[in-house]
């Protein structure tokens, strides 16, 4: 049975196990389930575990870890573990370091641990960067050493991944070792490759993204035939799962699959073309699809590979652990393949791309003996003993196609929404005749560890338990005598898997019933297996309501405004949930769980109701799963507050409409003011503003723009001023603004004029020109008046183009009065806005000083 390499975890974890907090509202417990549990303390700072090792006659367990093995007595874990350093030379740290890898990546981090047959360990590690293996003696629990007292070592290069982080499996079969890594210090080089044995039969993959596309290898499984299951005399065969970029899709983003890869046992590659190559290597798509709704599943994580019936190796199924590339949330689903589906496929049609126009087509014809067949009795009758002696047709063809046509499909037995598994095992409920009755034991993200029974095609919940700090993911469960050991790459636990007596209450007894358990005498007890109308819900309507099955008891849970809040509802079967809540559009169901943003409408009862699994021919059983109440933590303090704070900001609005509506009279009396100069006949001769003196207070424009009578005092106009030689133009604030309803937007003027000034080396300085009034408002009369007389430039083009022969003098006698008489009215609304309190200021401003920026 393989055992699939997941990658460790940082040391950094060391900082996060101590400090983890999680609040939960519900959830399956463990209940009185025994969990022995080795935490970090026991292992004195050994950390990052990563690879598990079970020697299954003495129980004994071996633990790669970083810079350490580690042997743990499953049997009596009371005993301290024995331990082996094996790390890398200061110097040889110093010098991946100086190559770009981080300190924490520079250590040897053992990625593979594997029997032989010697009574001794084959021990592999990253070291830093530098692959490296090892001979452990298992007698003495010592490394080998060489003559020179260290350590003995040998390349560990193609079998063992040269990055801790890097996906990486091995086997061992028949004592030689085949494994799938990279084989380059980039990590841009992948190989499924016979590693050790003789060095004329160490052959690989050919480095052809046909063969291998950015692959992410996950688990890997030897299947040896026995003679008796065996006529044919067919080759052994060793099967490789990854996750790899496909070719055959052409989209607009890289579309992952799910693999099978298979080779043959006795495969040396051949004569001529494939040379050092495997010239068995075929390969399918595995499909994990829920067809009624479309979905899936195209990530693989996990693999774990069981037999249903002992000793017969056809019974061979694989239990994949599949998530989606295209979901943004965490999701799991389960599917399992068999061996007998894998194999039809590999015999099946194969797949080529037609270069002409860029279509997948079978390619025919297959030539004689079929490429990647694995030697067999017939084969060797025809002469075929080895592969070196396939004719080069036969190797080009497979050389060319090593993807096949058909894909291996099966549907999810288990989906789970917002929760991300990292290990899968399985134990087996029924005998050899019974094989669709098994238990799934799923490691989490979070350390928790759950357990799921599949009675044909039906999943059922029992537990969950929490064995780490959530920030420990499992990554290794290992079954032996009924126990589960999990690891975590901090921690040890062992668990007891197996056995109708672990479940505690008639609820998860009832759930059990497929598996042949039931509720007697106040205890779960192993029974006969359910007949056809013995099913899980009628164990279920059996337990007492003392159960609270359906009845949970009420929460109440006081709230804050504005918090956003997820009520959980524990779903037991695949059935859909419902919410019955206050009517308001506040919430959102995600799957069975709730979001709800509490508001003052949002507050009250919540209760979630989930149907019960059932036969297809009887309607479904509701069962509440959940209730809550959401109170307000001073619903009377948060509404006063509102409320004022609503006044207030009422009431500043209203002033400031107030202002805007006088504001807006003394506007209308300076325009009829205006209006009746004009009929008393006094015209407007040709004056300063028509000289070039006149025109630096003019806009740069050519042609002045007259301002309408709502945008007089709101818009900005530019002016010129010279400094340093230089004339500039500028642009002042605006003076006010009298926009939207009443103005409320406010009315403001700072008087700032910012000026760019070349020569000054920066280009930039701001001029500030603060004066003060007691209302704490001034307007520089001189400004407005150049702003009103600006929409009157064409009525003194009229004028001067008539030719009268006035004085220039009377017409400076005119501007002056005119200029008086708007001074008096701006006195005027300055001393009438001064009397509202919002413009008073509680003391004279500050003389502002020229600065740079």
């Amino acid at each position: 049975m393989s055992r699939t390499r997941i990658t460790p975890v940082g040391a950094m974890l060391w900082l996060l196990c101590g400090a983890t907090w999680a609040a939960t509202l519900g959830g399956l417990e463990g209940g009185n389930i025994r969990k022995d549990i080795l935490d970090p303390k026991r292992f004195g700072g050994v950390a990052n575990f990563s690879t598990f090792l079970l020697d299954r006659s003495s129980g004994m367990l071996f633990l790669g870890a970083r810079d350490a093995i580690l042997s743990v007595d499953t049997n009596n874990l009371d005993k301290p573990p024995l331990n082996i350093t094996w790390d890398v030379p200061e110097e040889k740290r110093r010098s991946c370091v100086a190559k770009g890898k981080t300190e924490v990546d520079c250590h040897n981090y053992i990625r593979l641990l594997e029997f032989l047959e010697e009574g001794s360990i084959y021990v592999c590690g990253t070291y830093a960067f530098d692959p490296q293996c090892a001979f452990l003696e298992l007698s003495t629990f010592t490394l080998k050493k060489a003559k020179d007292g260290g350590v003995q070592m040998e390349t560990g290069k193609g079998k063992c991944p040269f990055e801790p982080s890097q996906h990486y499996t091995a086997v061992m079969a028949g004592g030689i070792l085949y494994t799938a890594a990279t084989s380059n210090f980039l990590g841009t080089l992948f190989d499924i490759s016979r590693a050790t044995g003789l060095e004329q039969e160490r052959i690989r993959t050919e480095r052809s993204i046909n063969w291998l596309s950015d692959p992410e290898f996950v688990s890997s499984a030897f299947i040896q035939q026995s003679a008796d299951s065996n006529p044919t005399g067919d080759d052994d065969k060793i099967y490789f799962f990854f996750t790899e970029v496909a070719k055959e899709y052409d989209l607009y983003t890289k579309v992952k699959v799910p693999r099978v890869a298979r080779v043959c046992k006795s495969d040396v590659g051949g004569m001529k073309t494939l040379q050092r190559r495997w010239t068995t290597f075929l390969k399918a798509q595995l499909v994990c699809e829920d067809k009624p709704s479309g979905q899936r599943y195209n990530i693989l994580t996990d693999v774990f590979t069981m037999q249903h019936t002992q000793g017969d190796p056809s019974s061979t199924h694989f239990y994949g652990l599949f998530t989606s590339q295209w979901e943004h949330e965490e999701l799991s689903a389960v599917c399992v393949f068999s061996l007998s589906d894998i194999n039809k496929v590999m015999d099946g049609p194969f797949k080529e791309l037609k270069k002409t126009c860029e279509n997948w087509i079978n390619p025919e014809p297959i030539p004689t003996p079929r490429p990647g067949q694995c030697l067999n009795n017939a084969l060797k009758a025809e002469g075929f003993e080895s592969s070196l002696k396939l004719p080069d047709k036969v190797l080009t063809f497979v050389r060319d196609h090593p993807l096949m046509e058909n894909s291996v499909t099966a549907a999810p037995l288990l989906v789970r929404k917002r929760i991300r598994y990292t290990k899968l095992a399985v134990t087996q409920a029924g005998s050899g005749e019974e094989p669709t009755r098994a238990v799934l034991h799923l490691g989490t993200d979070r350390g928790e560890l759950h357990q799921v029974a599949v009675v044909g095609q039906n999943a059922t919940l029992l537990r969950e338990m929490s064995l780490f700090t959530a920030q420990e993911p499992v990554n290794n469960i290992l079954l032996h005598k009924g126990q589960a050991l999990v690891g975590s790459p901090l921690s040890l636990a062992r668990v007891q898997a197996e056995g109708c007596a672990l479940y505690p209450n008639c609820e998860v007894c009832a759930r059990a019933r497929g598996l042949g358990c039931v509720w007697k005498e106040d205890a779960c007890r192993v029974t006969a297996k359910p007949g056809p109308g013995d099913t899980v819900e009628d164990a279920l309507m059996k337990c007492d309501t003392k159960d609270e099955r359906c009845h949970p008891s009420p929460r109440e849970l006081k709230v804050s405004m504005g918090l956003h809040l997820l009520l959980p509802c524990v779903q037991l079967s695949p059935r859909p949930c419902s919410w019955e809540h206050p009517p308001h559009r506040h919430t959102r169901q995600h799957h069975s769980n709730l979001e709800v943003t509490v508001t003052e409408e949002t507050l009250g009862k919540y209760i979630c109701t989930c149907q019960e699994v059932g036969p297809a021919n009887r309607d479904p059983v509701p069962c509440r799963r959940g209730i809550y109440h959401l109170t307000g933590e001073d619903p009377s303090l948060g509404g006063t507050v509102a409320r004022a704070g609503s006044r207030h900001v009422l009431a500043i609005y209203i002033l400031v409409f107030v202002a805007g509506l006088v504001f807006g009279v003394f506007f209308l009396y300076f325009i009829t003011r205006r209006h009746s100069i004009r009929r008393q006949g006094h015209h407007l001769p040709d004056n300063s503003l028509s000289s070039e003196k006149g025109r630096d207070l003019l806009g740069s424009s050519a042609t002045p723009q007259s301002p309408s009578s709502a945008s007089l005092l709101s818009e900005g106009f530019r002016l010129t001023e010279k400094r340093n030689g230089t004339e500039t133009s500028t642009t002042t604030a605006t003076l006010f603004s009298n926009q939207g309803n009443g103005g409320h937007h406010g009315n403001s003027y700072t008087g700032n004029l910012i000026h760019s000034n070349p020569s000054n080396g920066h280009g930039n300085s701001l001029y500030s020109n603060c004066n003060t009034s007691s209302s704490g408002m001034k307007f520089s009369s001189e400004i407005l008046a150049a702003d009103m007389l600006d929409g009157r430039t064409g009525e003194r083009e009229r004028v001067r183009s008539e030719g009268g022969g006035r004085e220039s003098g009377e017409g400076n006698e005119v501007d002056e009065g005119l200029q008086d008489g708007l001074a008096e009215g701006i006195k005027g609304l300055e001393e009438e806005l001064a009397s509202f309190p919002m413009f008073k200021s509680p003391a004279p401003l500050a003389k502002c000083e020229e600065s740079s920026i």
